[in-house]
């Protein structure tokens, strides 16, 4: 690691609490008027998983930060492109990879050129693909208009998710070097098309060398994390520690130290220039929502230890399958692993951080049930017996 710039500015661990949750967007009045379109292009990415519990981790992001947004209503944000009619239609948003696979905003397209370029370069993949392949999918695209990976000739060739048939590995390889993208969703399926065609046109290039690509990364994730670490930085769009390091000088991110953070970090000025103020949120979080989706920045900033268990076996799990953490305050005050039974959201198990967390945790869940159309909330576990009936009491008072 390079040596840093001496730092200017000293943050309270408070203070640097504040300005991470108000850059996440869970500090102060929301931009309803930016909607989940806004929540994206602030977030510079969203996650996107498969799980879904009370929904996909796409959806719970906007409605963390915005409310009891309809879910037709998210994914249109993400995939309808704009003006209605207008020729040649231009979409919001593509997928590719950043801190994973993630939905982005499409404007930032140039700037991953230089990680399409690095996929073009990788010597060996993990699947096999038959001669022809490849140029038969680009051909049937050119030819056909954008198609799901079904209609480009099957998924899979047998029922193992890892198993896939020819052609899906074609066009996610063309994905990867971004001779193809997608930009639209048909229920959970990717809509494959050529980026030729479904990228605007001002926009369609590679341009960029690797320094401005990643110059541009690191202050967006400064910017959307408001002040973390290296480490941090780079978490954000997976970059290595050596690539924020050429260029973090250069971001327009400034150097500061953090009450009881041992590294040291940087901070979007813009965050640093106006006192972070204004209402907090209180809601359920996806474990894929990028204020908690990396555990030791989460740890260092709320004393709270996060871990998806849905990869874990059963037996071995100590929250629950999808726990989803409960913000409150500007805290993470407990856990709540959901699930849903017709009309009813059960709370399989409830982890609080004591009596004070109840009315909370109540909230939370009452809110995340309506927004499902859930009309009544079921407790069946809770880590800490004695606040199981406080709990019960809350939710019978916010359902009545």
């Amino acid at each position: 690691m390079t040596s840093a710039p001496r730092p200017t500015t000293d943050l309270s661990a408070a203070d640097a609490r504040r300005i991470a949750l108000r850059a996440q967007g869970f500090l102060g009045a929301p931009d309803r008027r930016g909607g989940v379109r806004g929540v994206l292009r602030h977030l510079g990415a969203v996650q996107l998983d498969t799980i879904s519990v009370l929904a996909r981790s796409h959806e719970l992001i906007p409605y963390a930060r915005l409310g009891a947004v309809p879910r037709k209503t998210v994914e249109d944000a993400y995939w309808t492109t704009t003006p209605a009619g207008a020729s040649p239609a231009r979409p919001h948003a593509f997928e590719y990879w950043s801190h994973a696979a993630c939905i982005l905003p499409v404007e930032e397209w140039p700037h991953f050129a230089f990680r399409r370029r690095a996929y073009r370069a990788r010597p060996h993949w993990n699947h096999d693909l038959p001669d022809g392949t490849y140029d038969q999918v680009i051909k049937q695209l050119h030819t056909e208009g954008p198609l799901t990976s079904t209609e480009l000739g099957g998924a899979k060739r047998t029922s193992e998710w890892w198993d896939w048939s020819g052609a899906k590995v074609a066009v996610e390889r063309a994905l990867m070097y971004g001779e193809v993208v997608c930009v639209e969703r048909r229920g959970w399926k990717r809509v494959y098309d050529l980026a030729e065609r479904a990228i605007p046109q001002d926009l369609l290039h590679d341009e960029l060398d690797d320094t401005e690509c990643l110059r541009r990364l690191v202050a967006l994730a400064g910017r959307s994390l408001g002040v973390g670490t290296r480490a941090d930085i780079a978490d954000y769009h997976r970059l290595k520690g050596e690539q924020v390091d050429a260029v973090i000088a250069d971001s327009g991110l400034v150097p500061v130290t953090v009450e009881g953070w041992s590294k040291p970090a940087w901070a979007d000025p813009a965050a640093l220039a106006t006192p972070p103020r204004g209402r907090h949120r209180t809601t359920l979080l996806s474990p894929f929502d990028s204020l908690v989706w990396e555990r030791a920045r989460t740890e260092r900033i709320f004393g709270f230890t996060h871990r998806l268990e849905a990869y874990v076996p059963k037996p071995k799990r100590i929250h629950g399958y999808f726990a989803m953490p409960v913000l409150a305050g500007g805290r993470l005050v407990g856990r709540v692993d959901p699930a849903r039974e017709g009309r009813t959201l059960v709370a399989k198990q409830v982890t609080l951080d004591g009596a004070k967390a109840v009315p909370s945790v109540a909230q939370a869940l009452v809110e995340a049930a309506s927004w499902v159309d859930c009309t009544d909330v079921r407790v069946e576990r809770v880590d800490a017996p004695e606040l199981r009936a406080p709990l019960a009491r809350e939710l019978a008072r916010l359902l009545a």
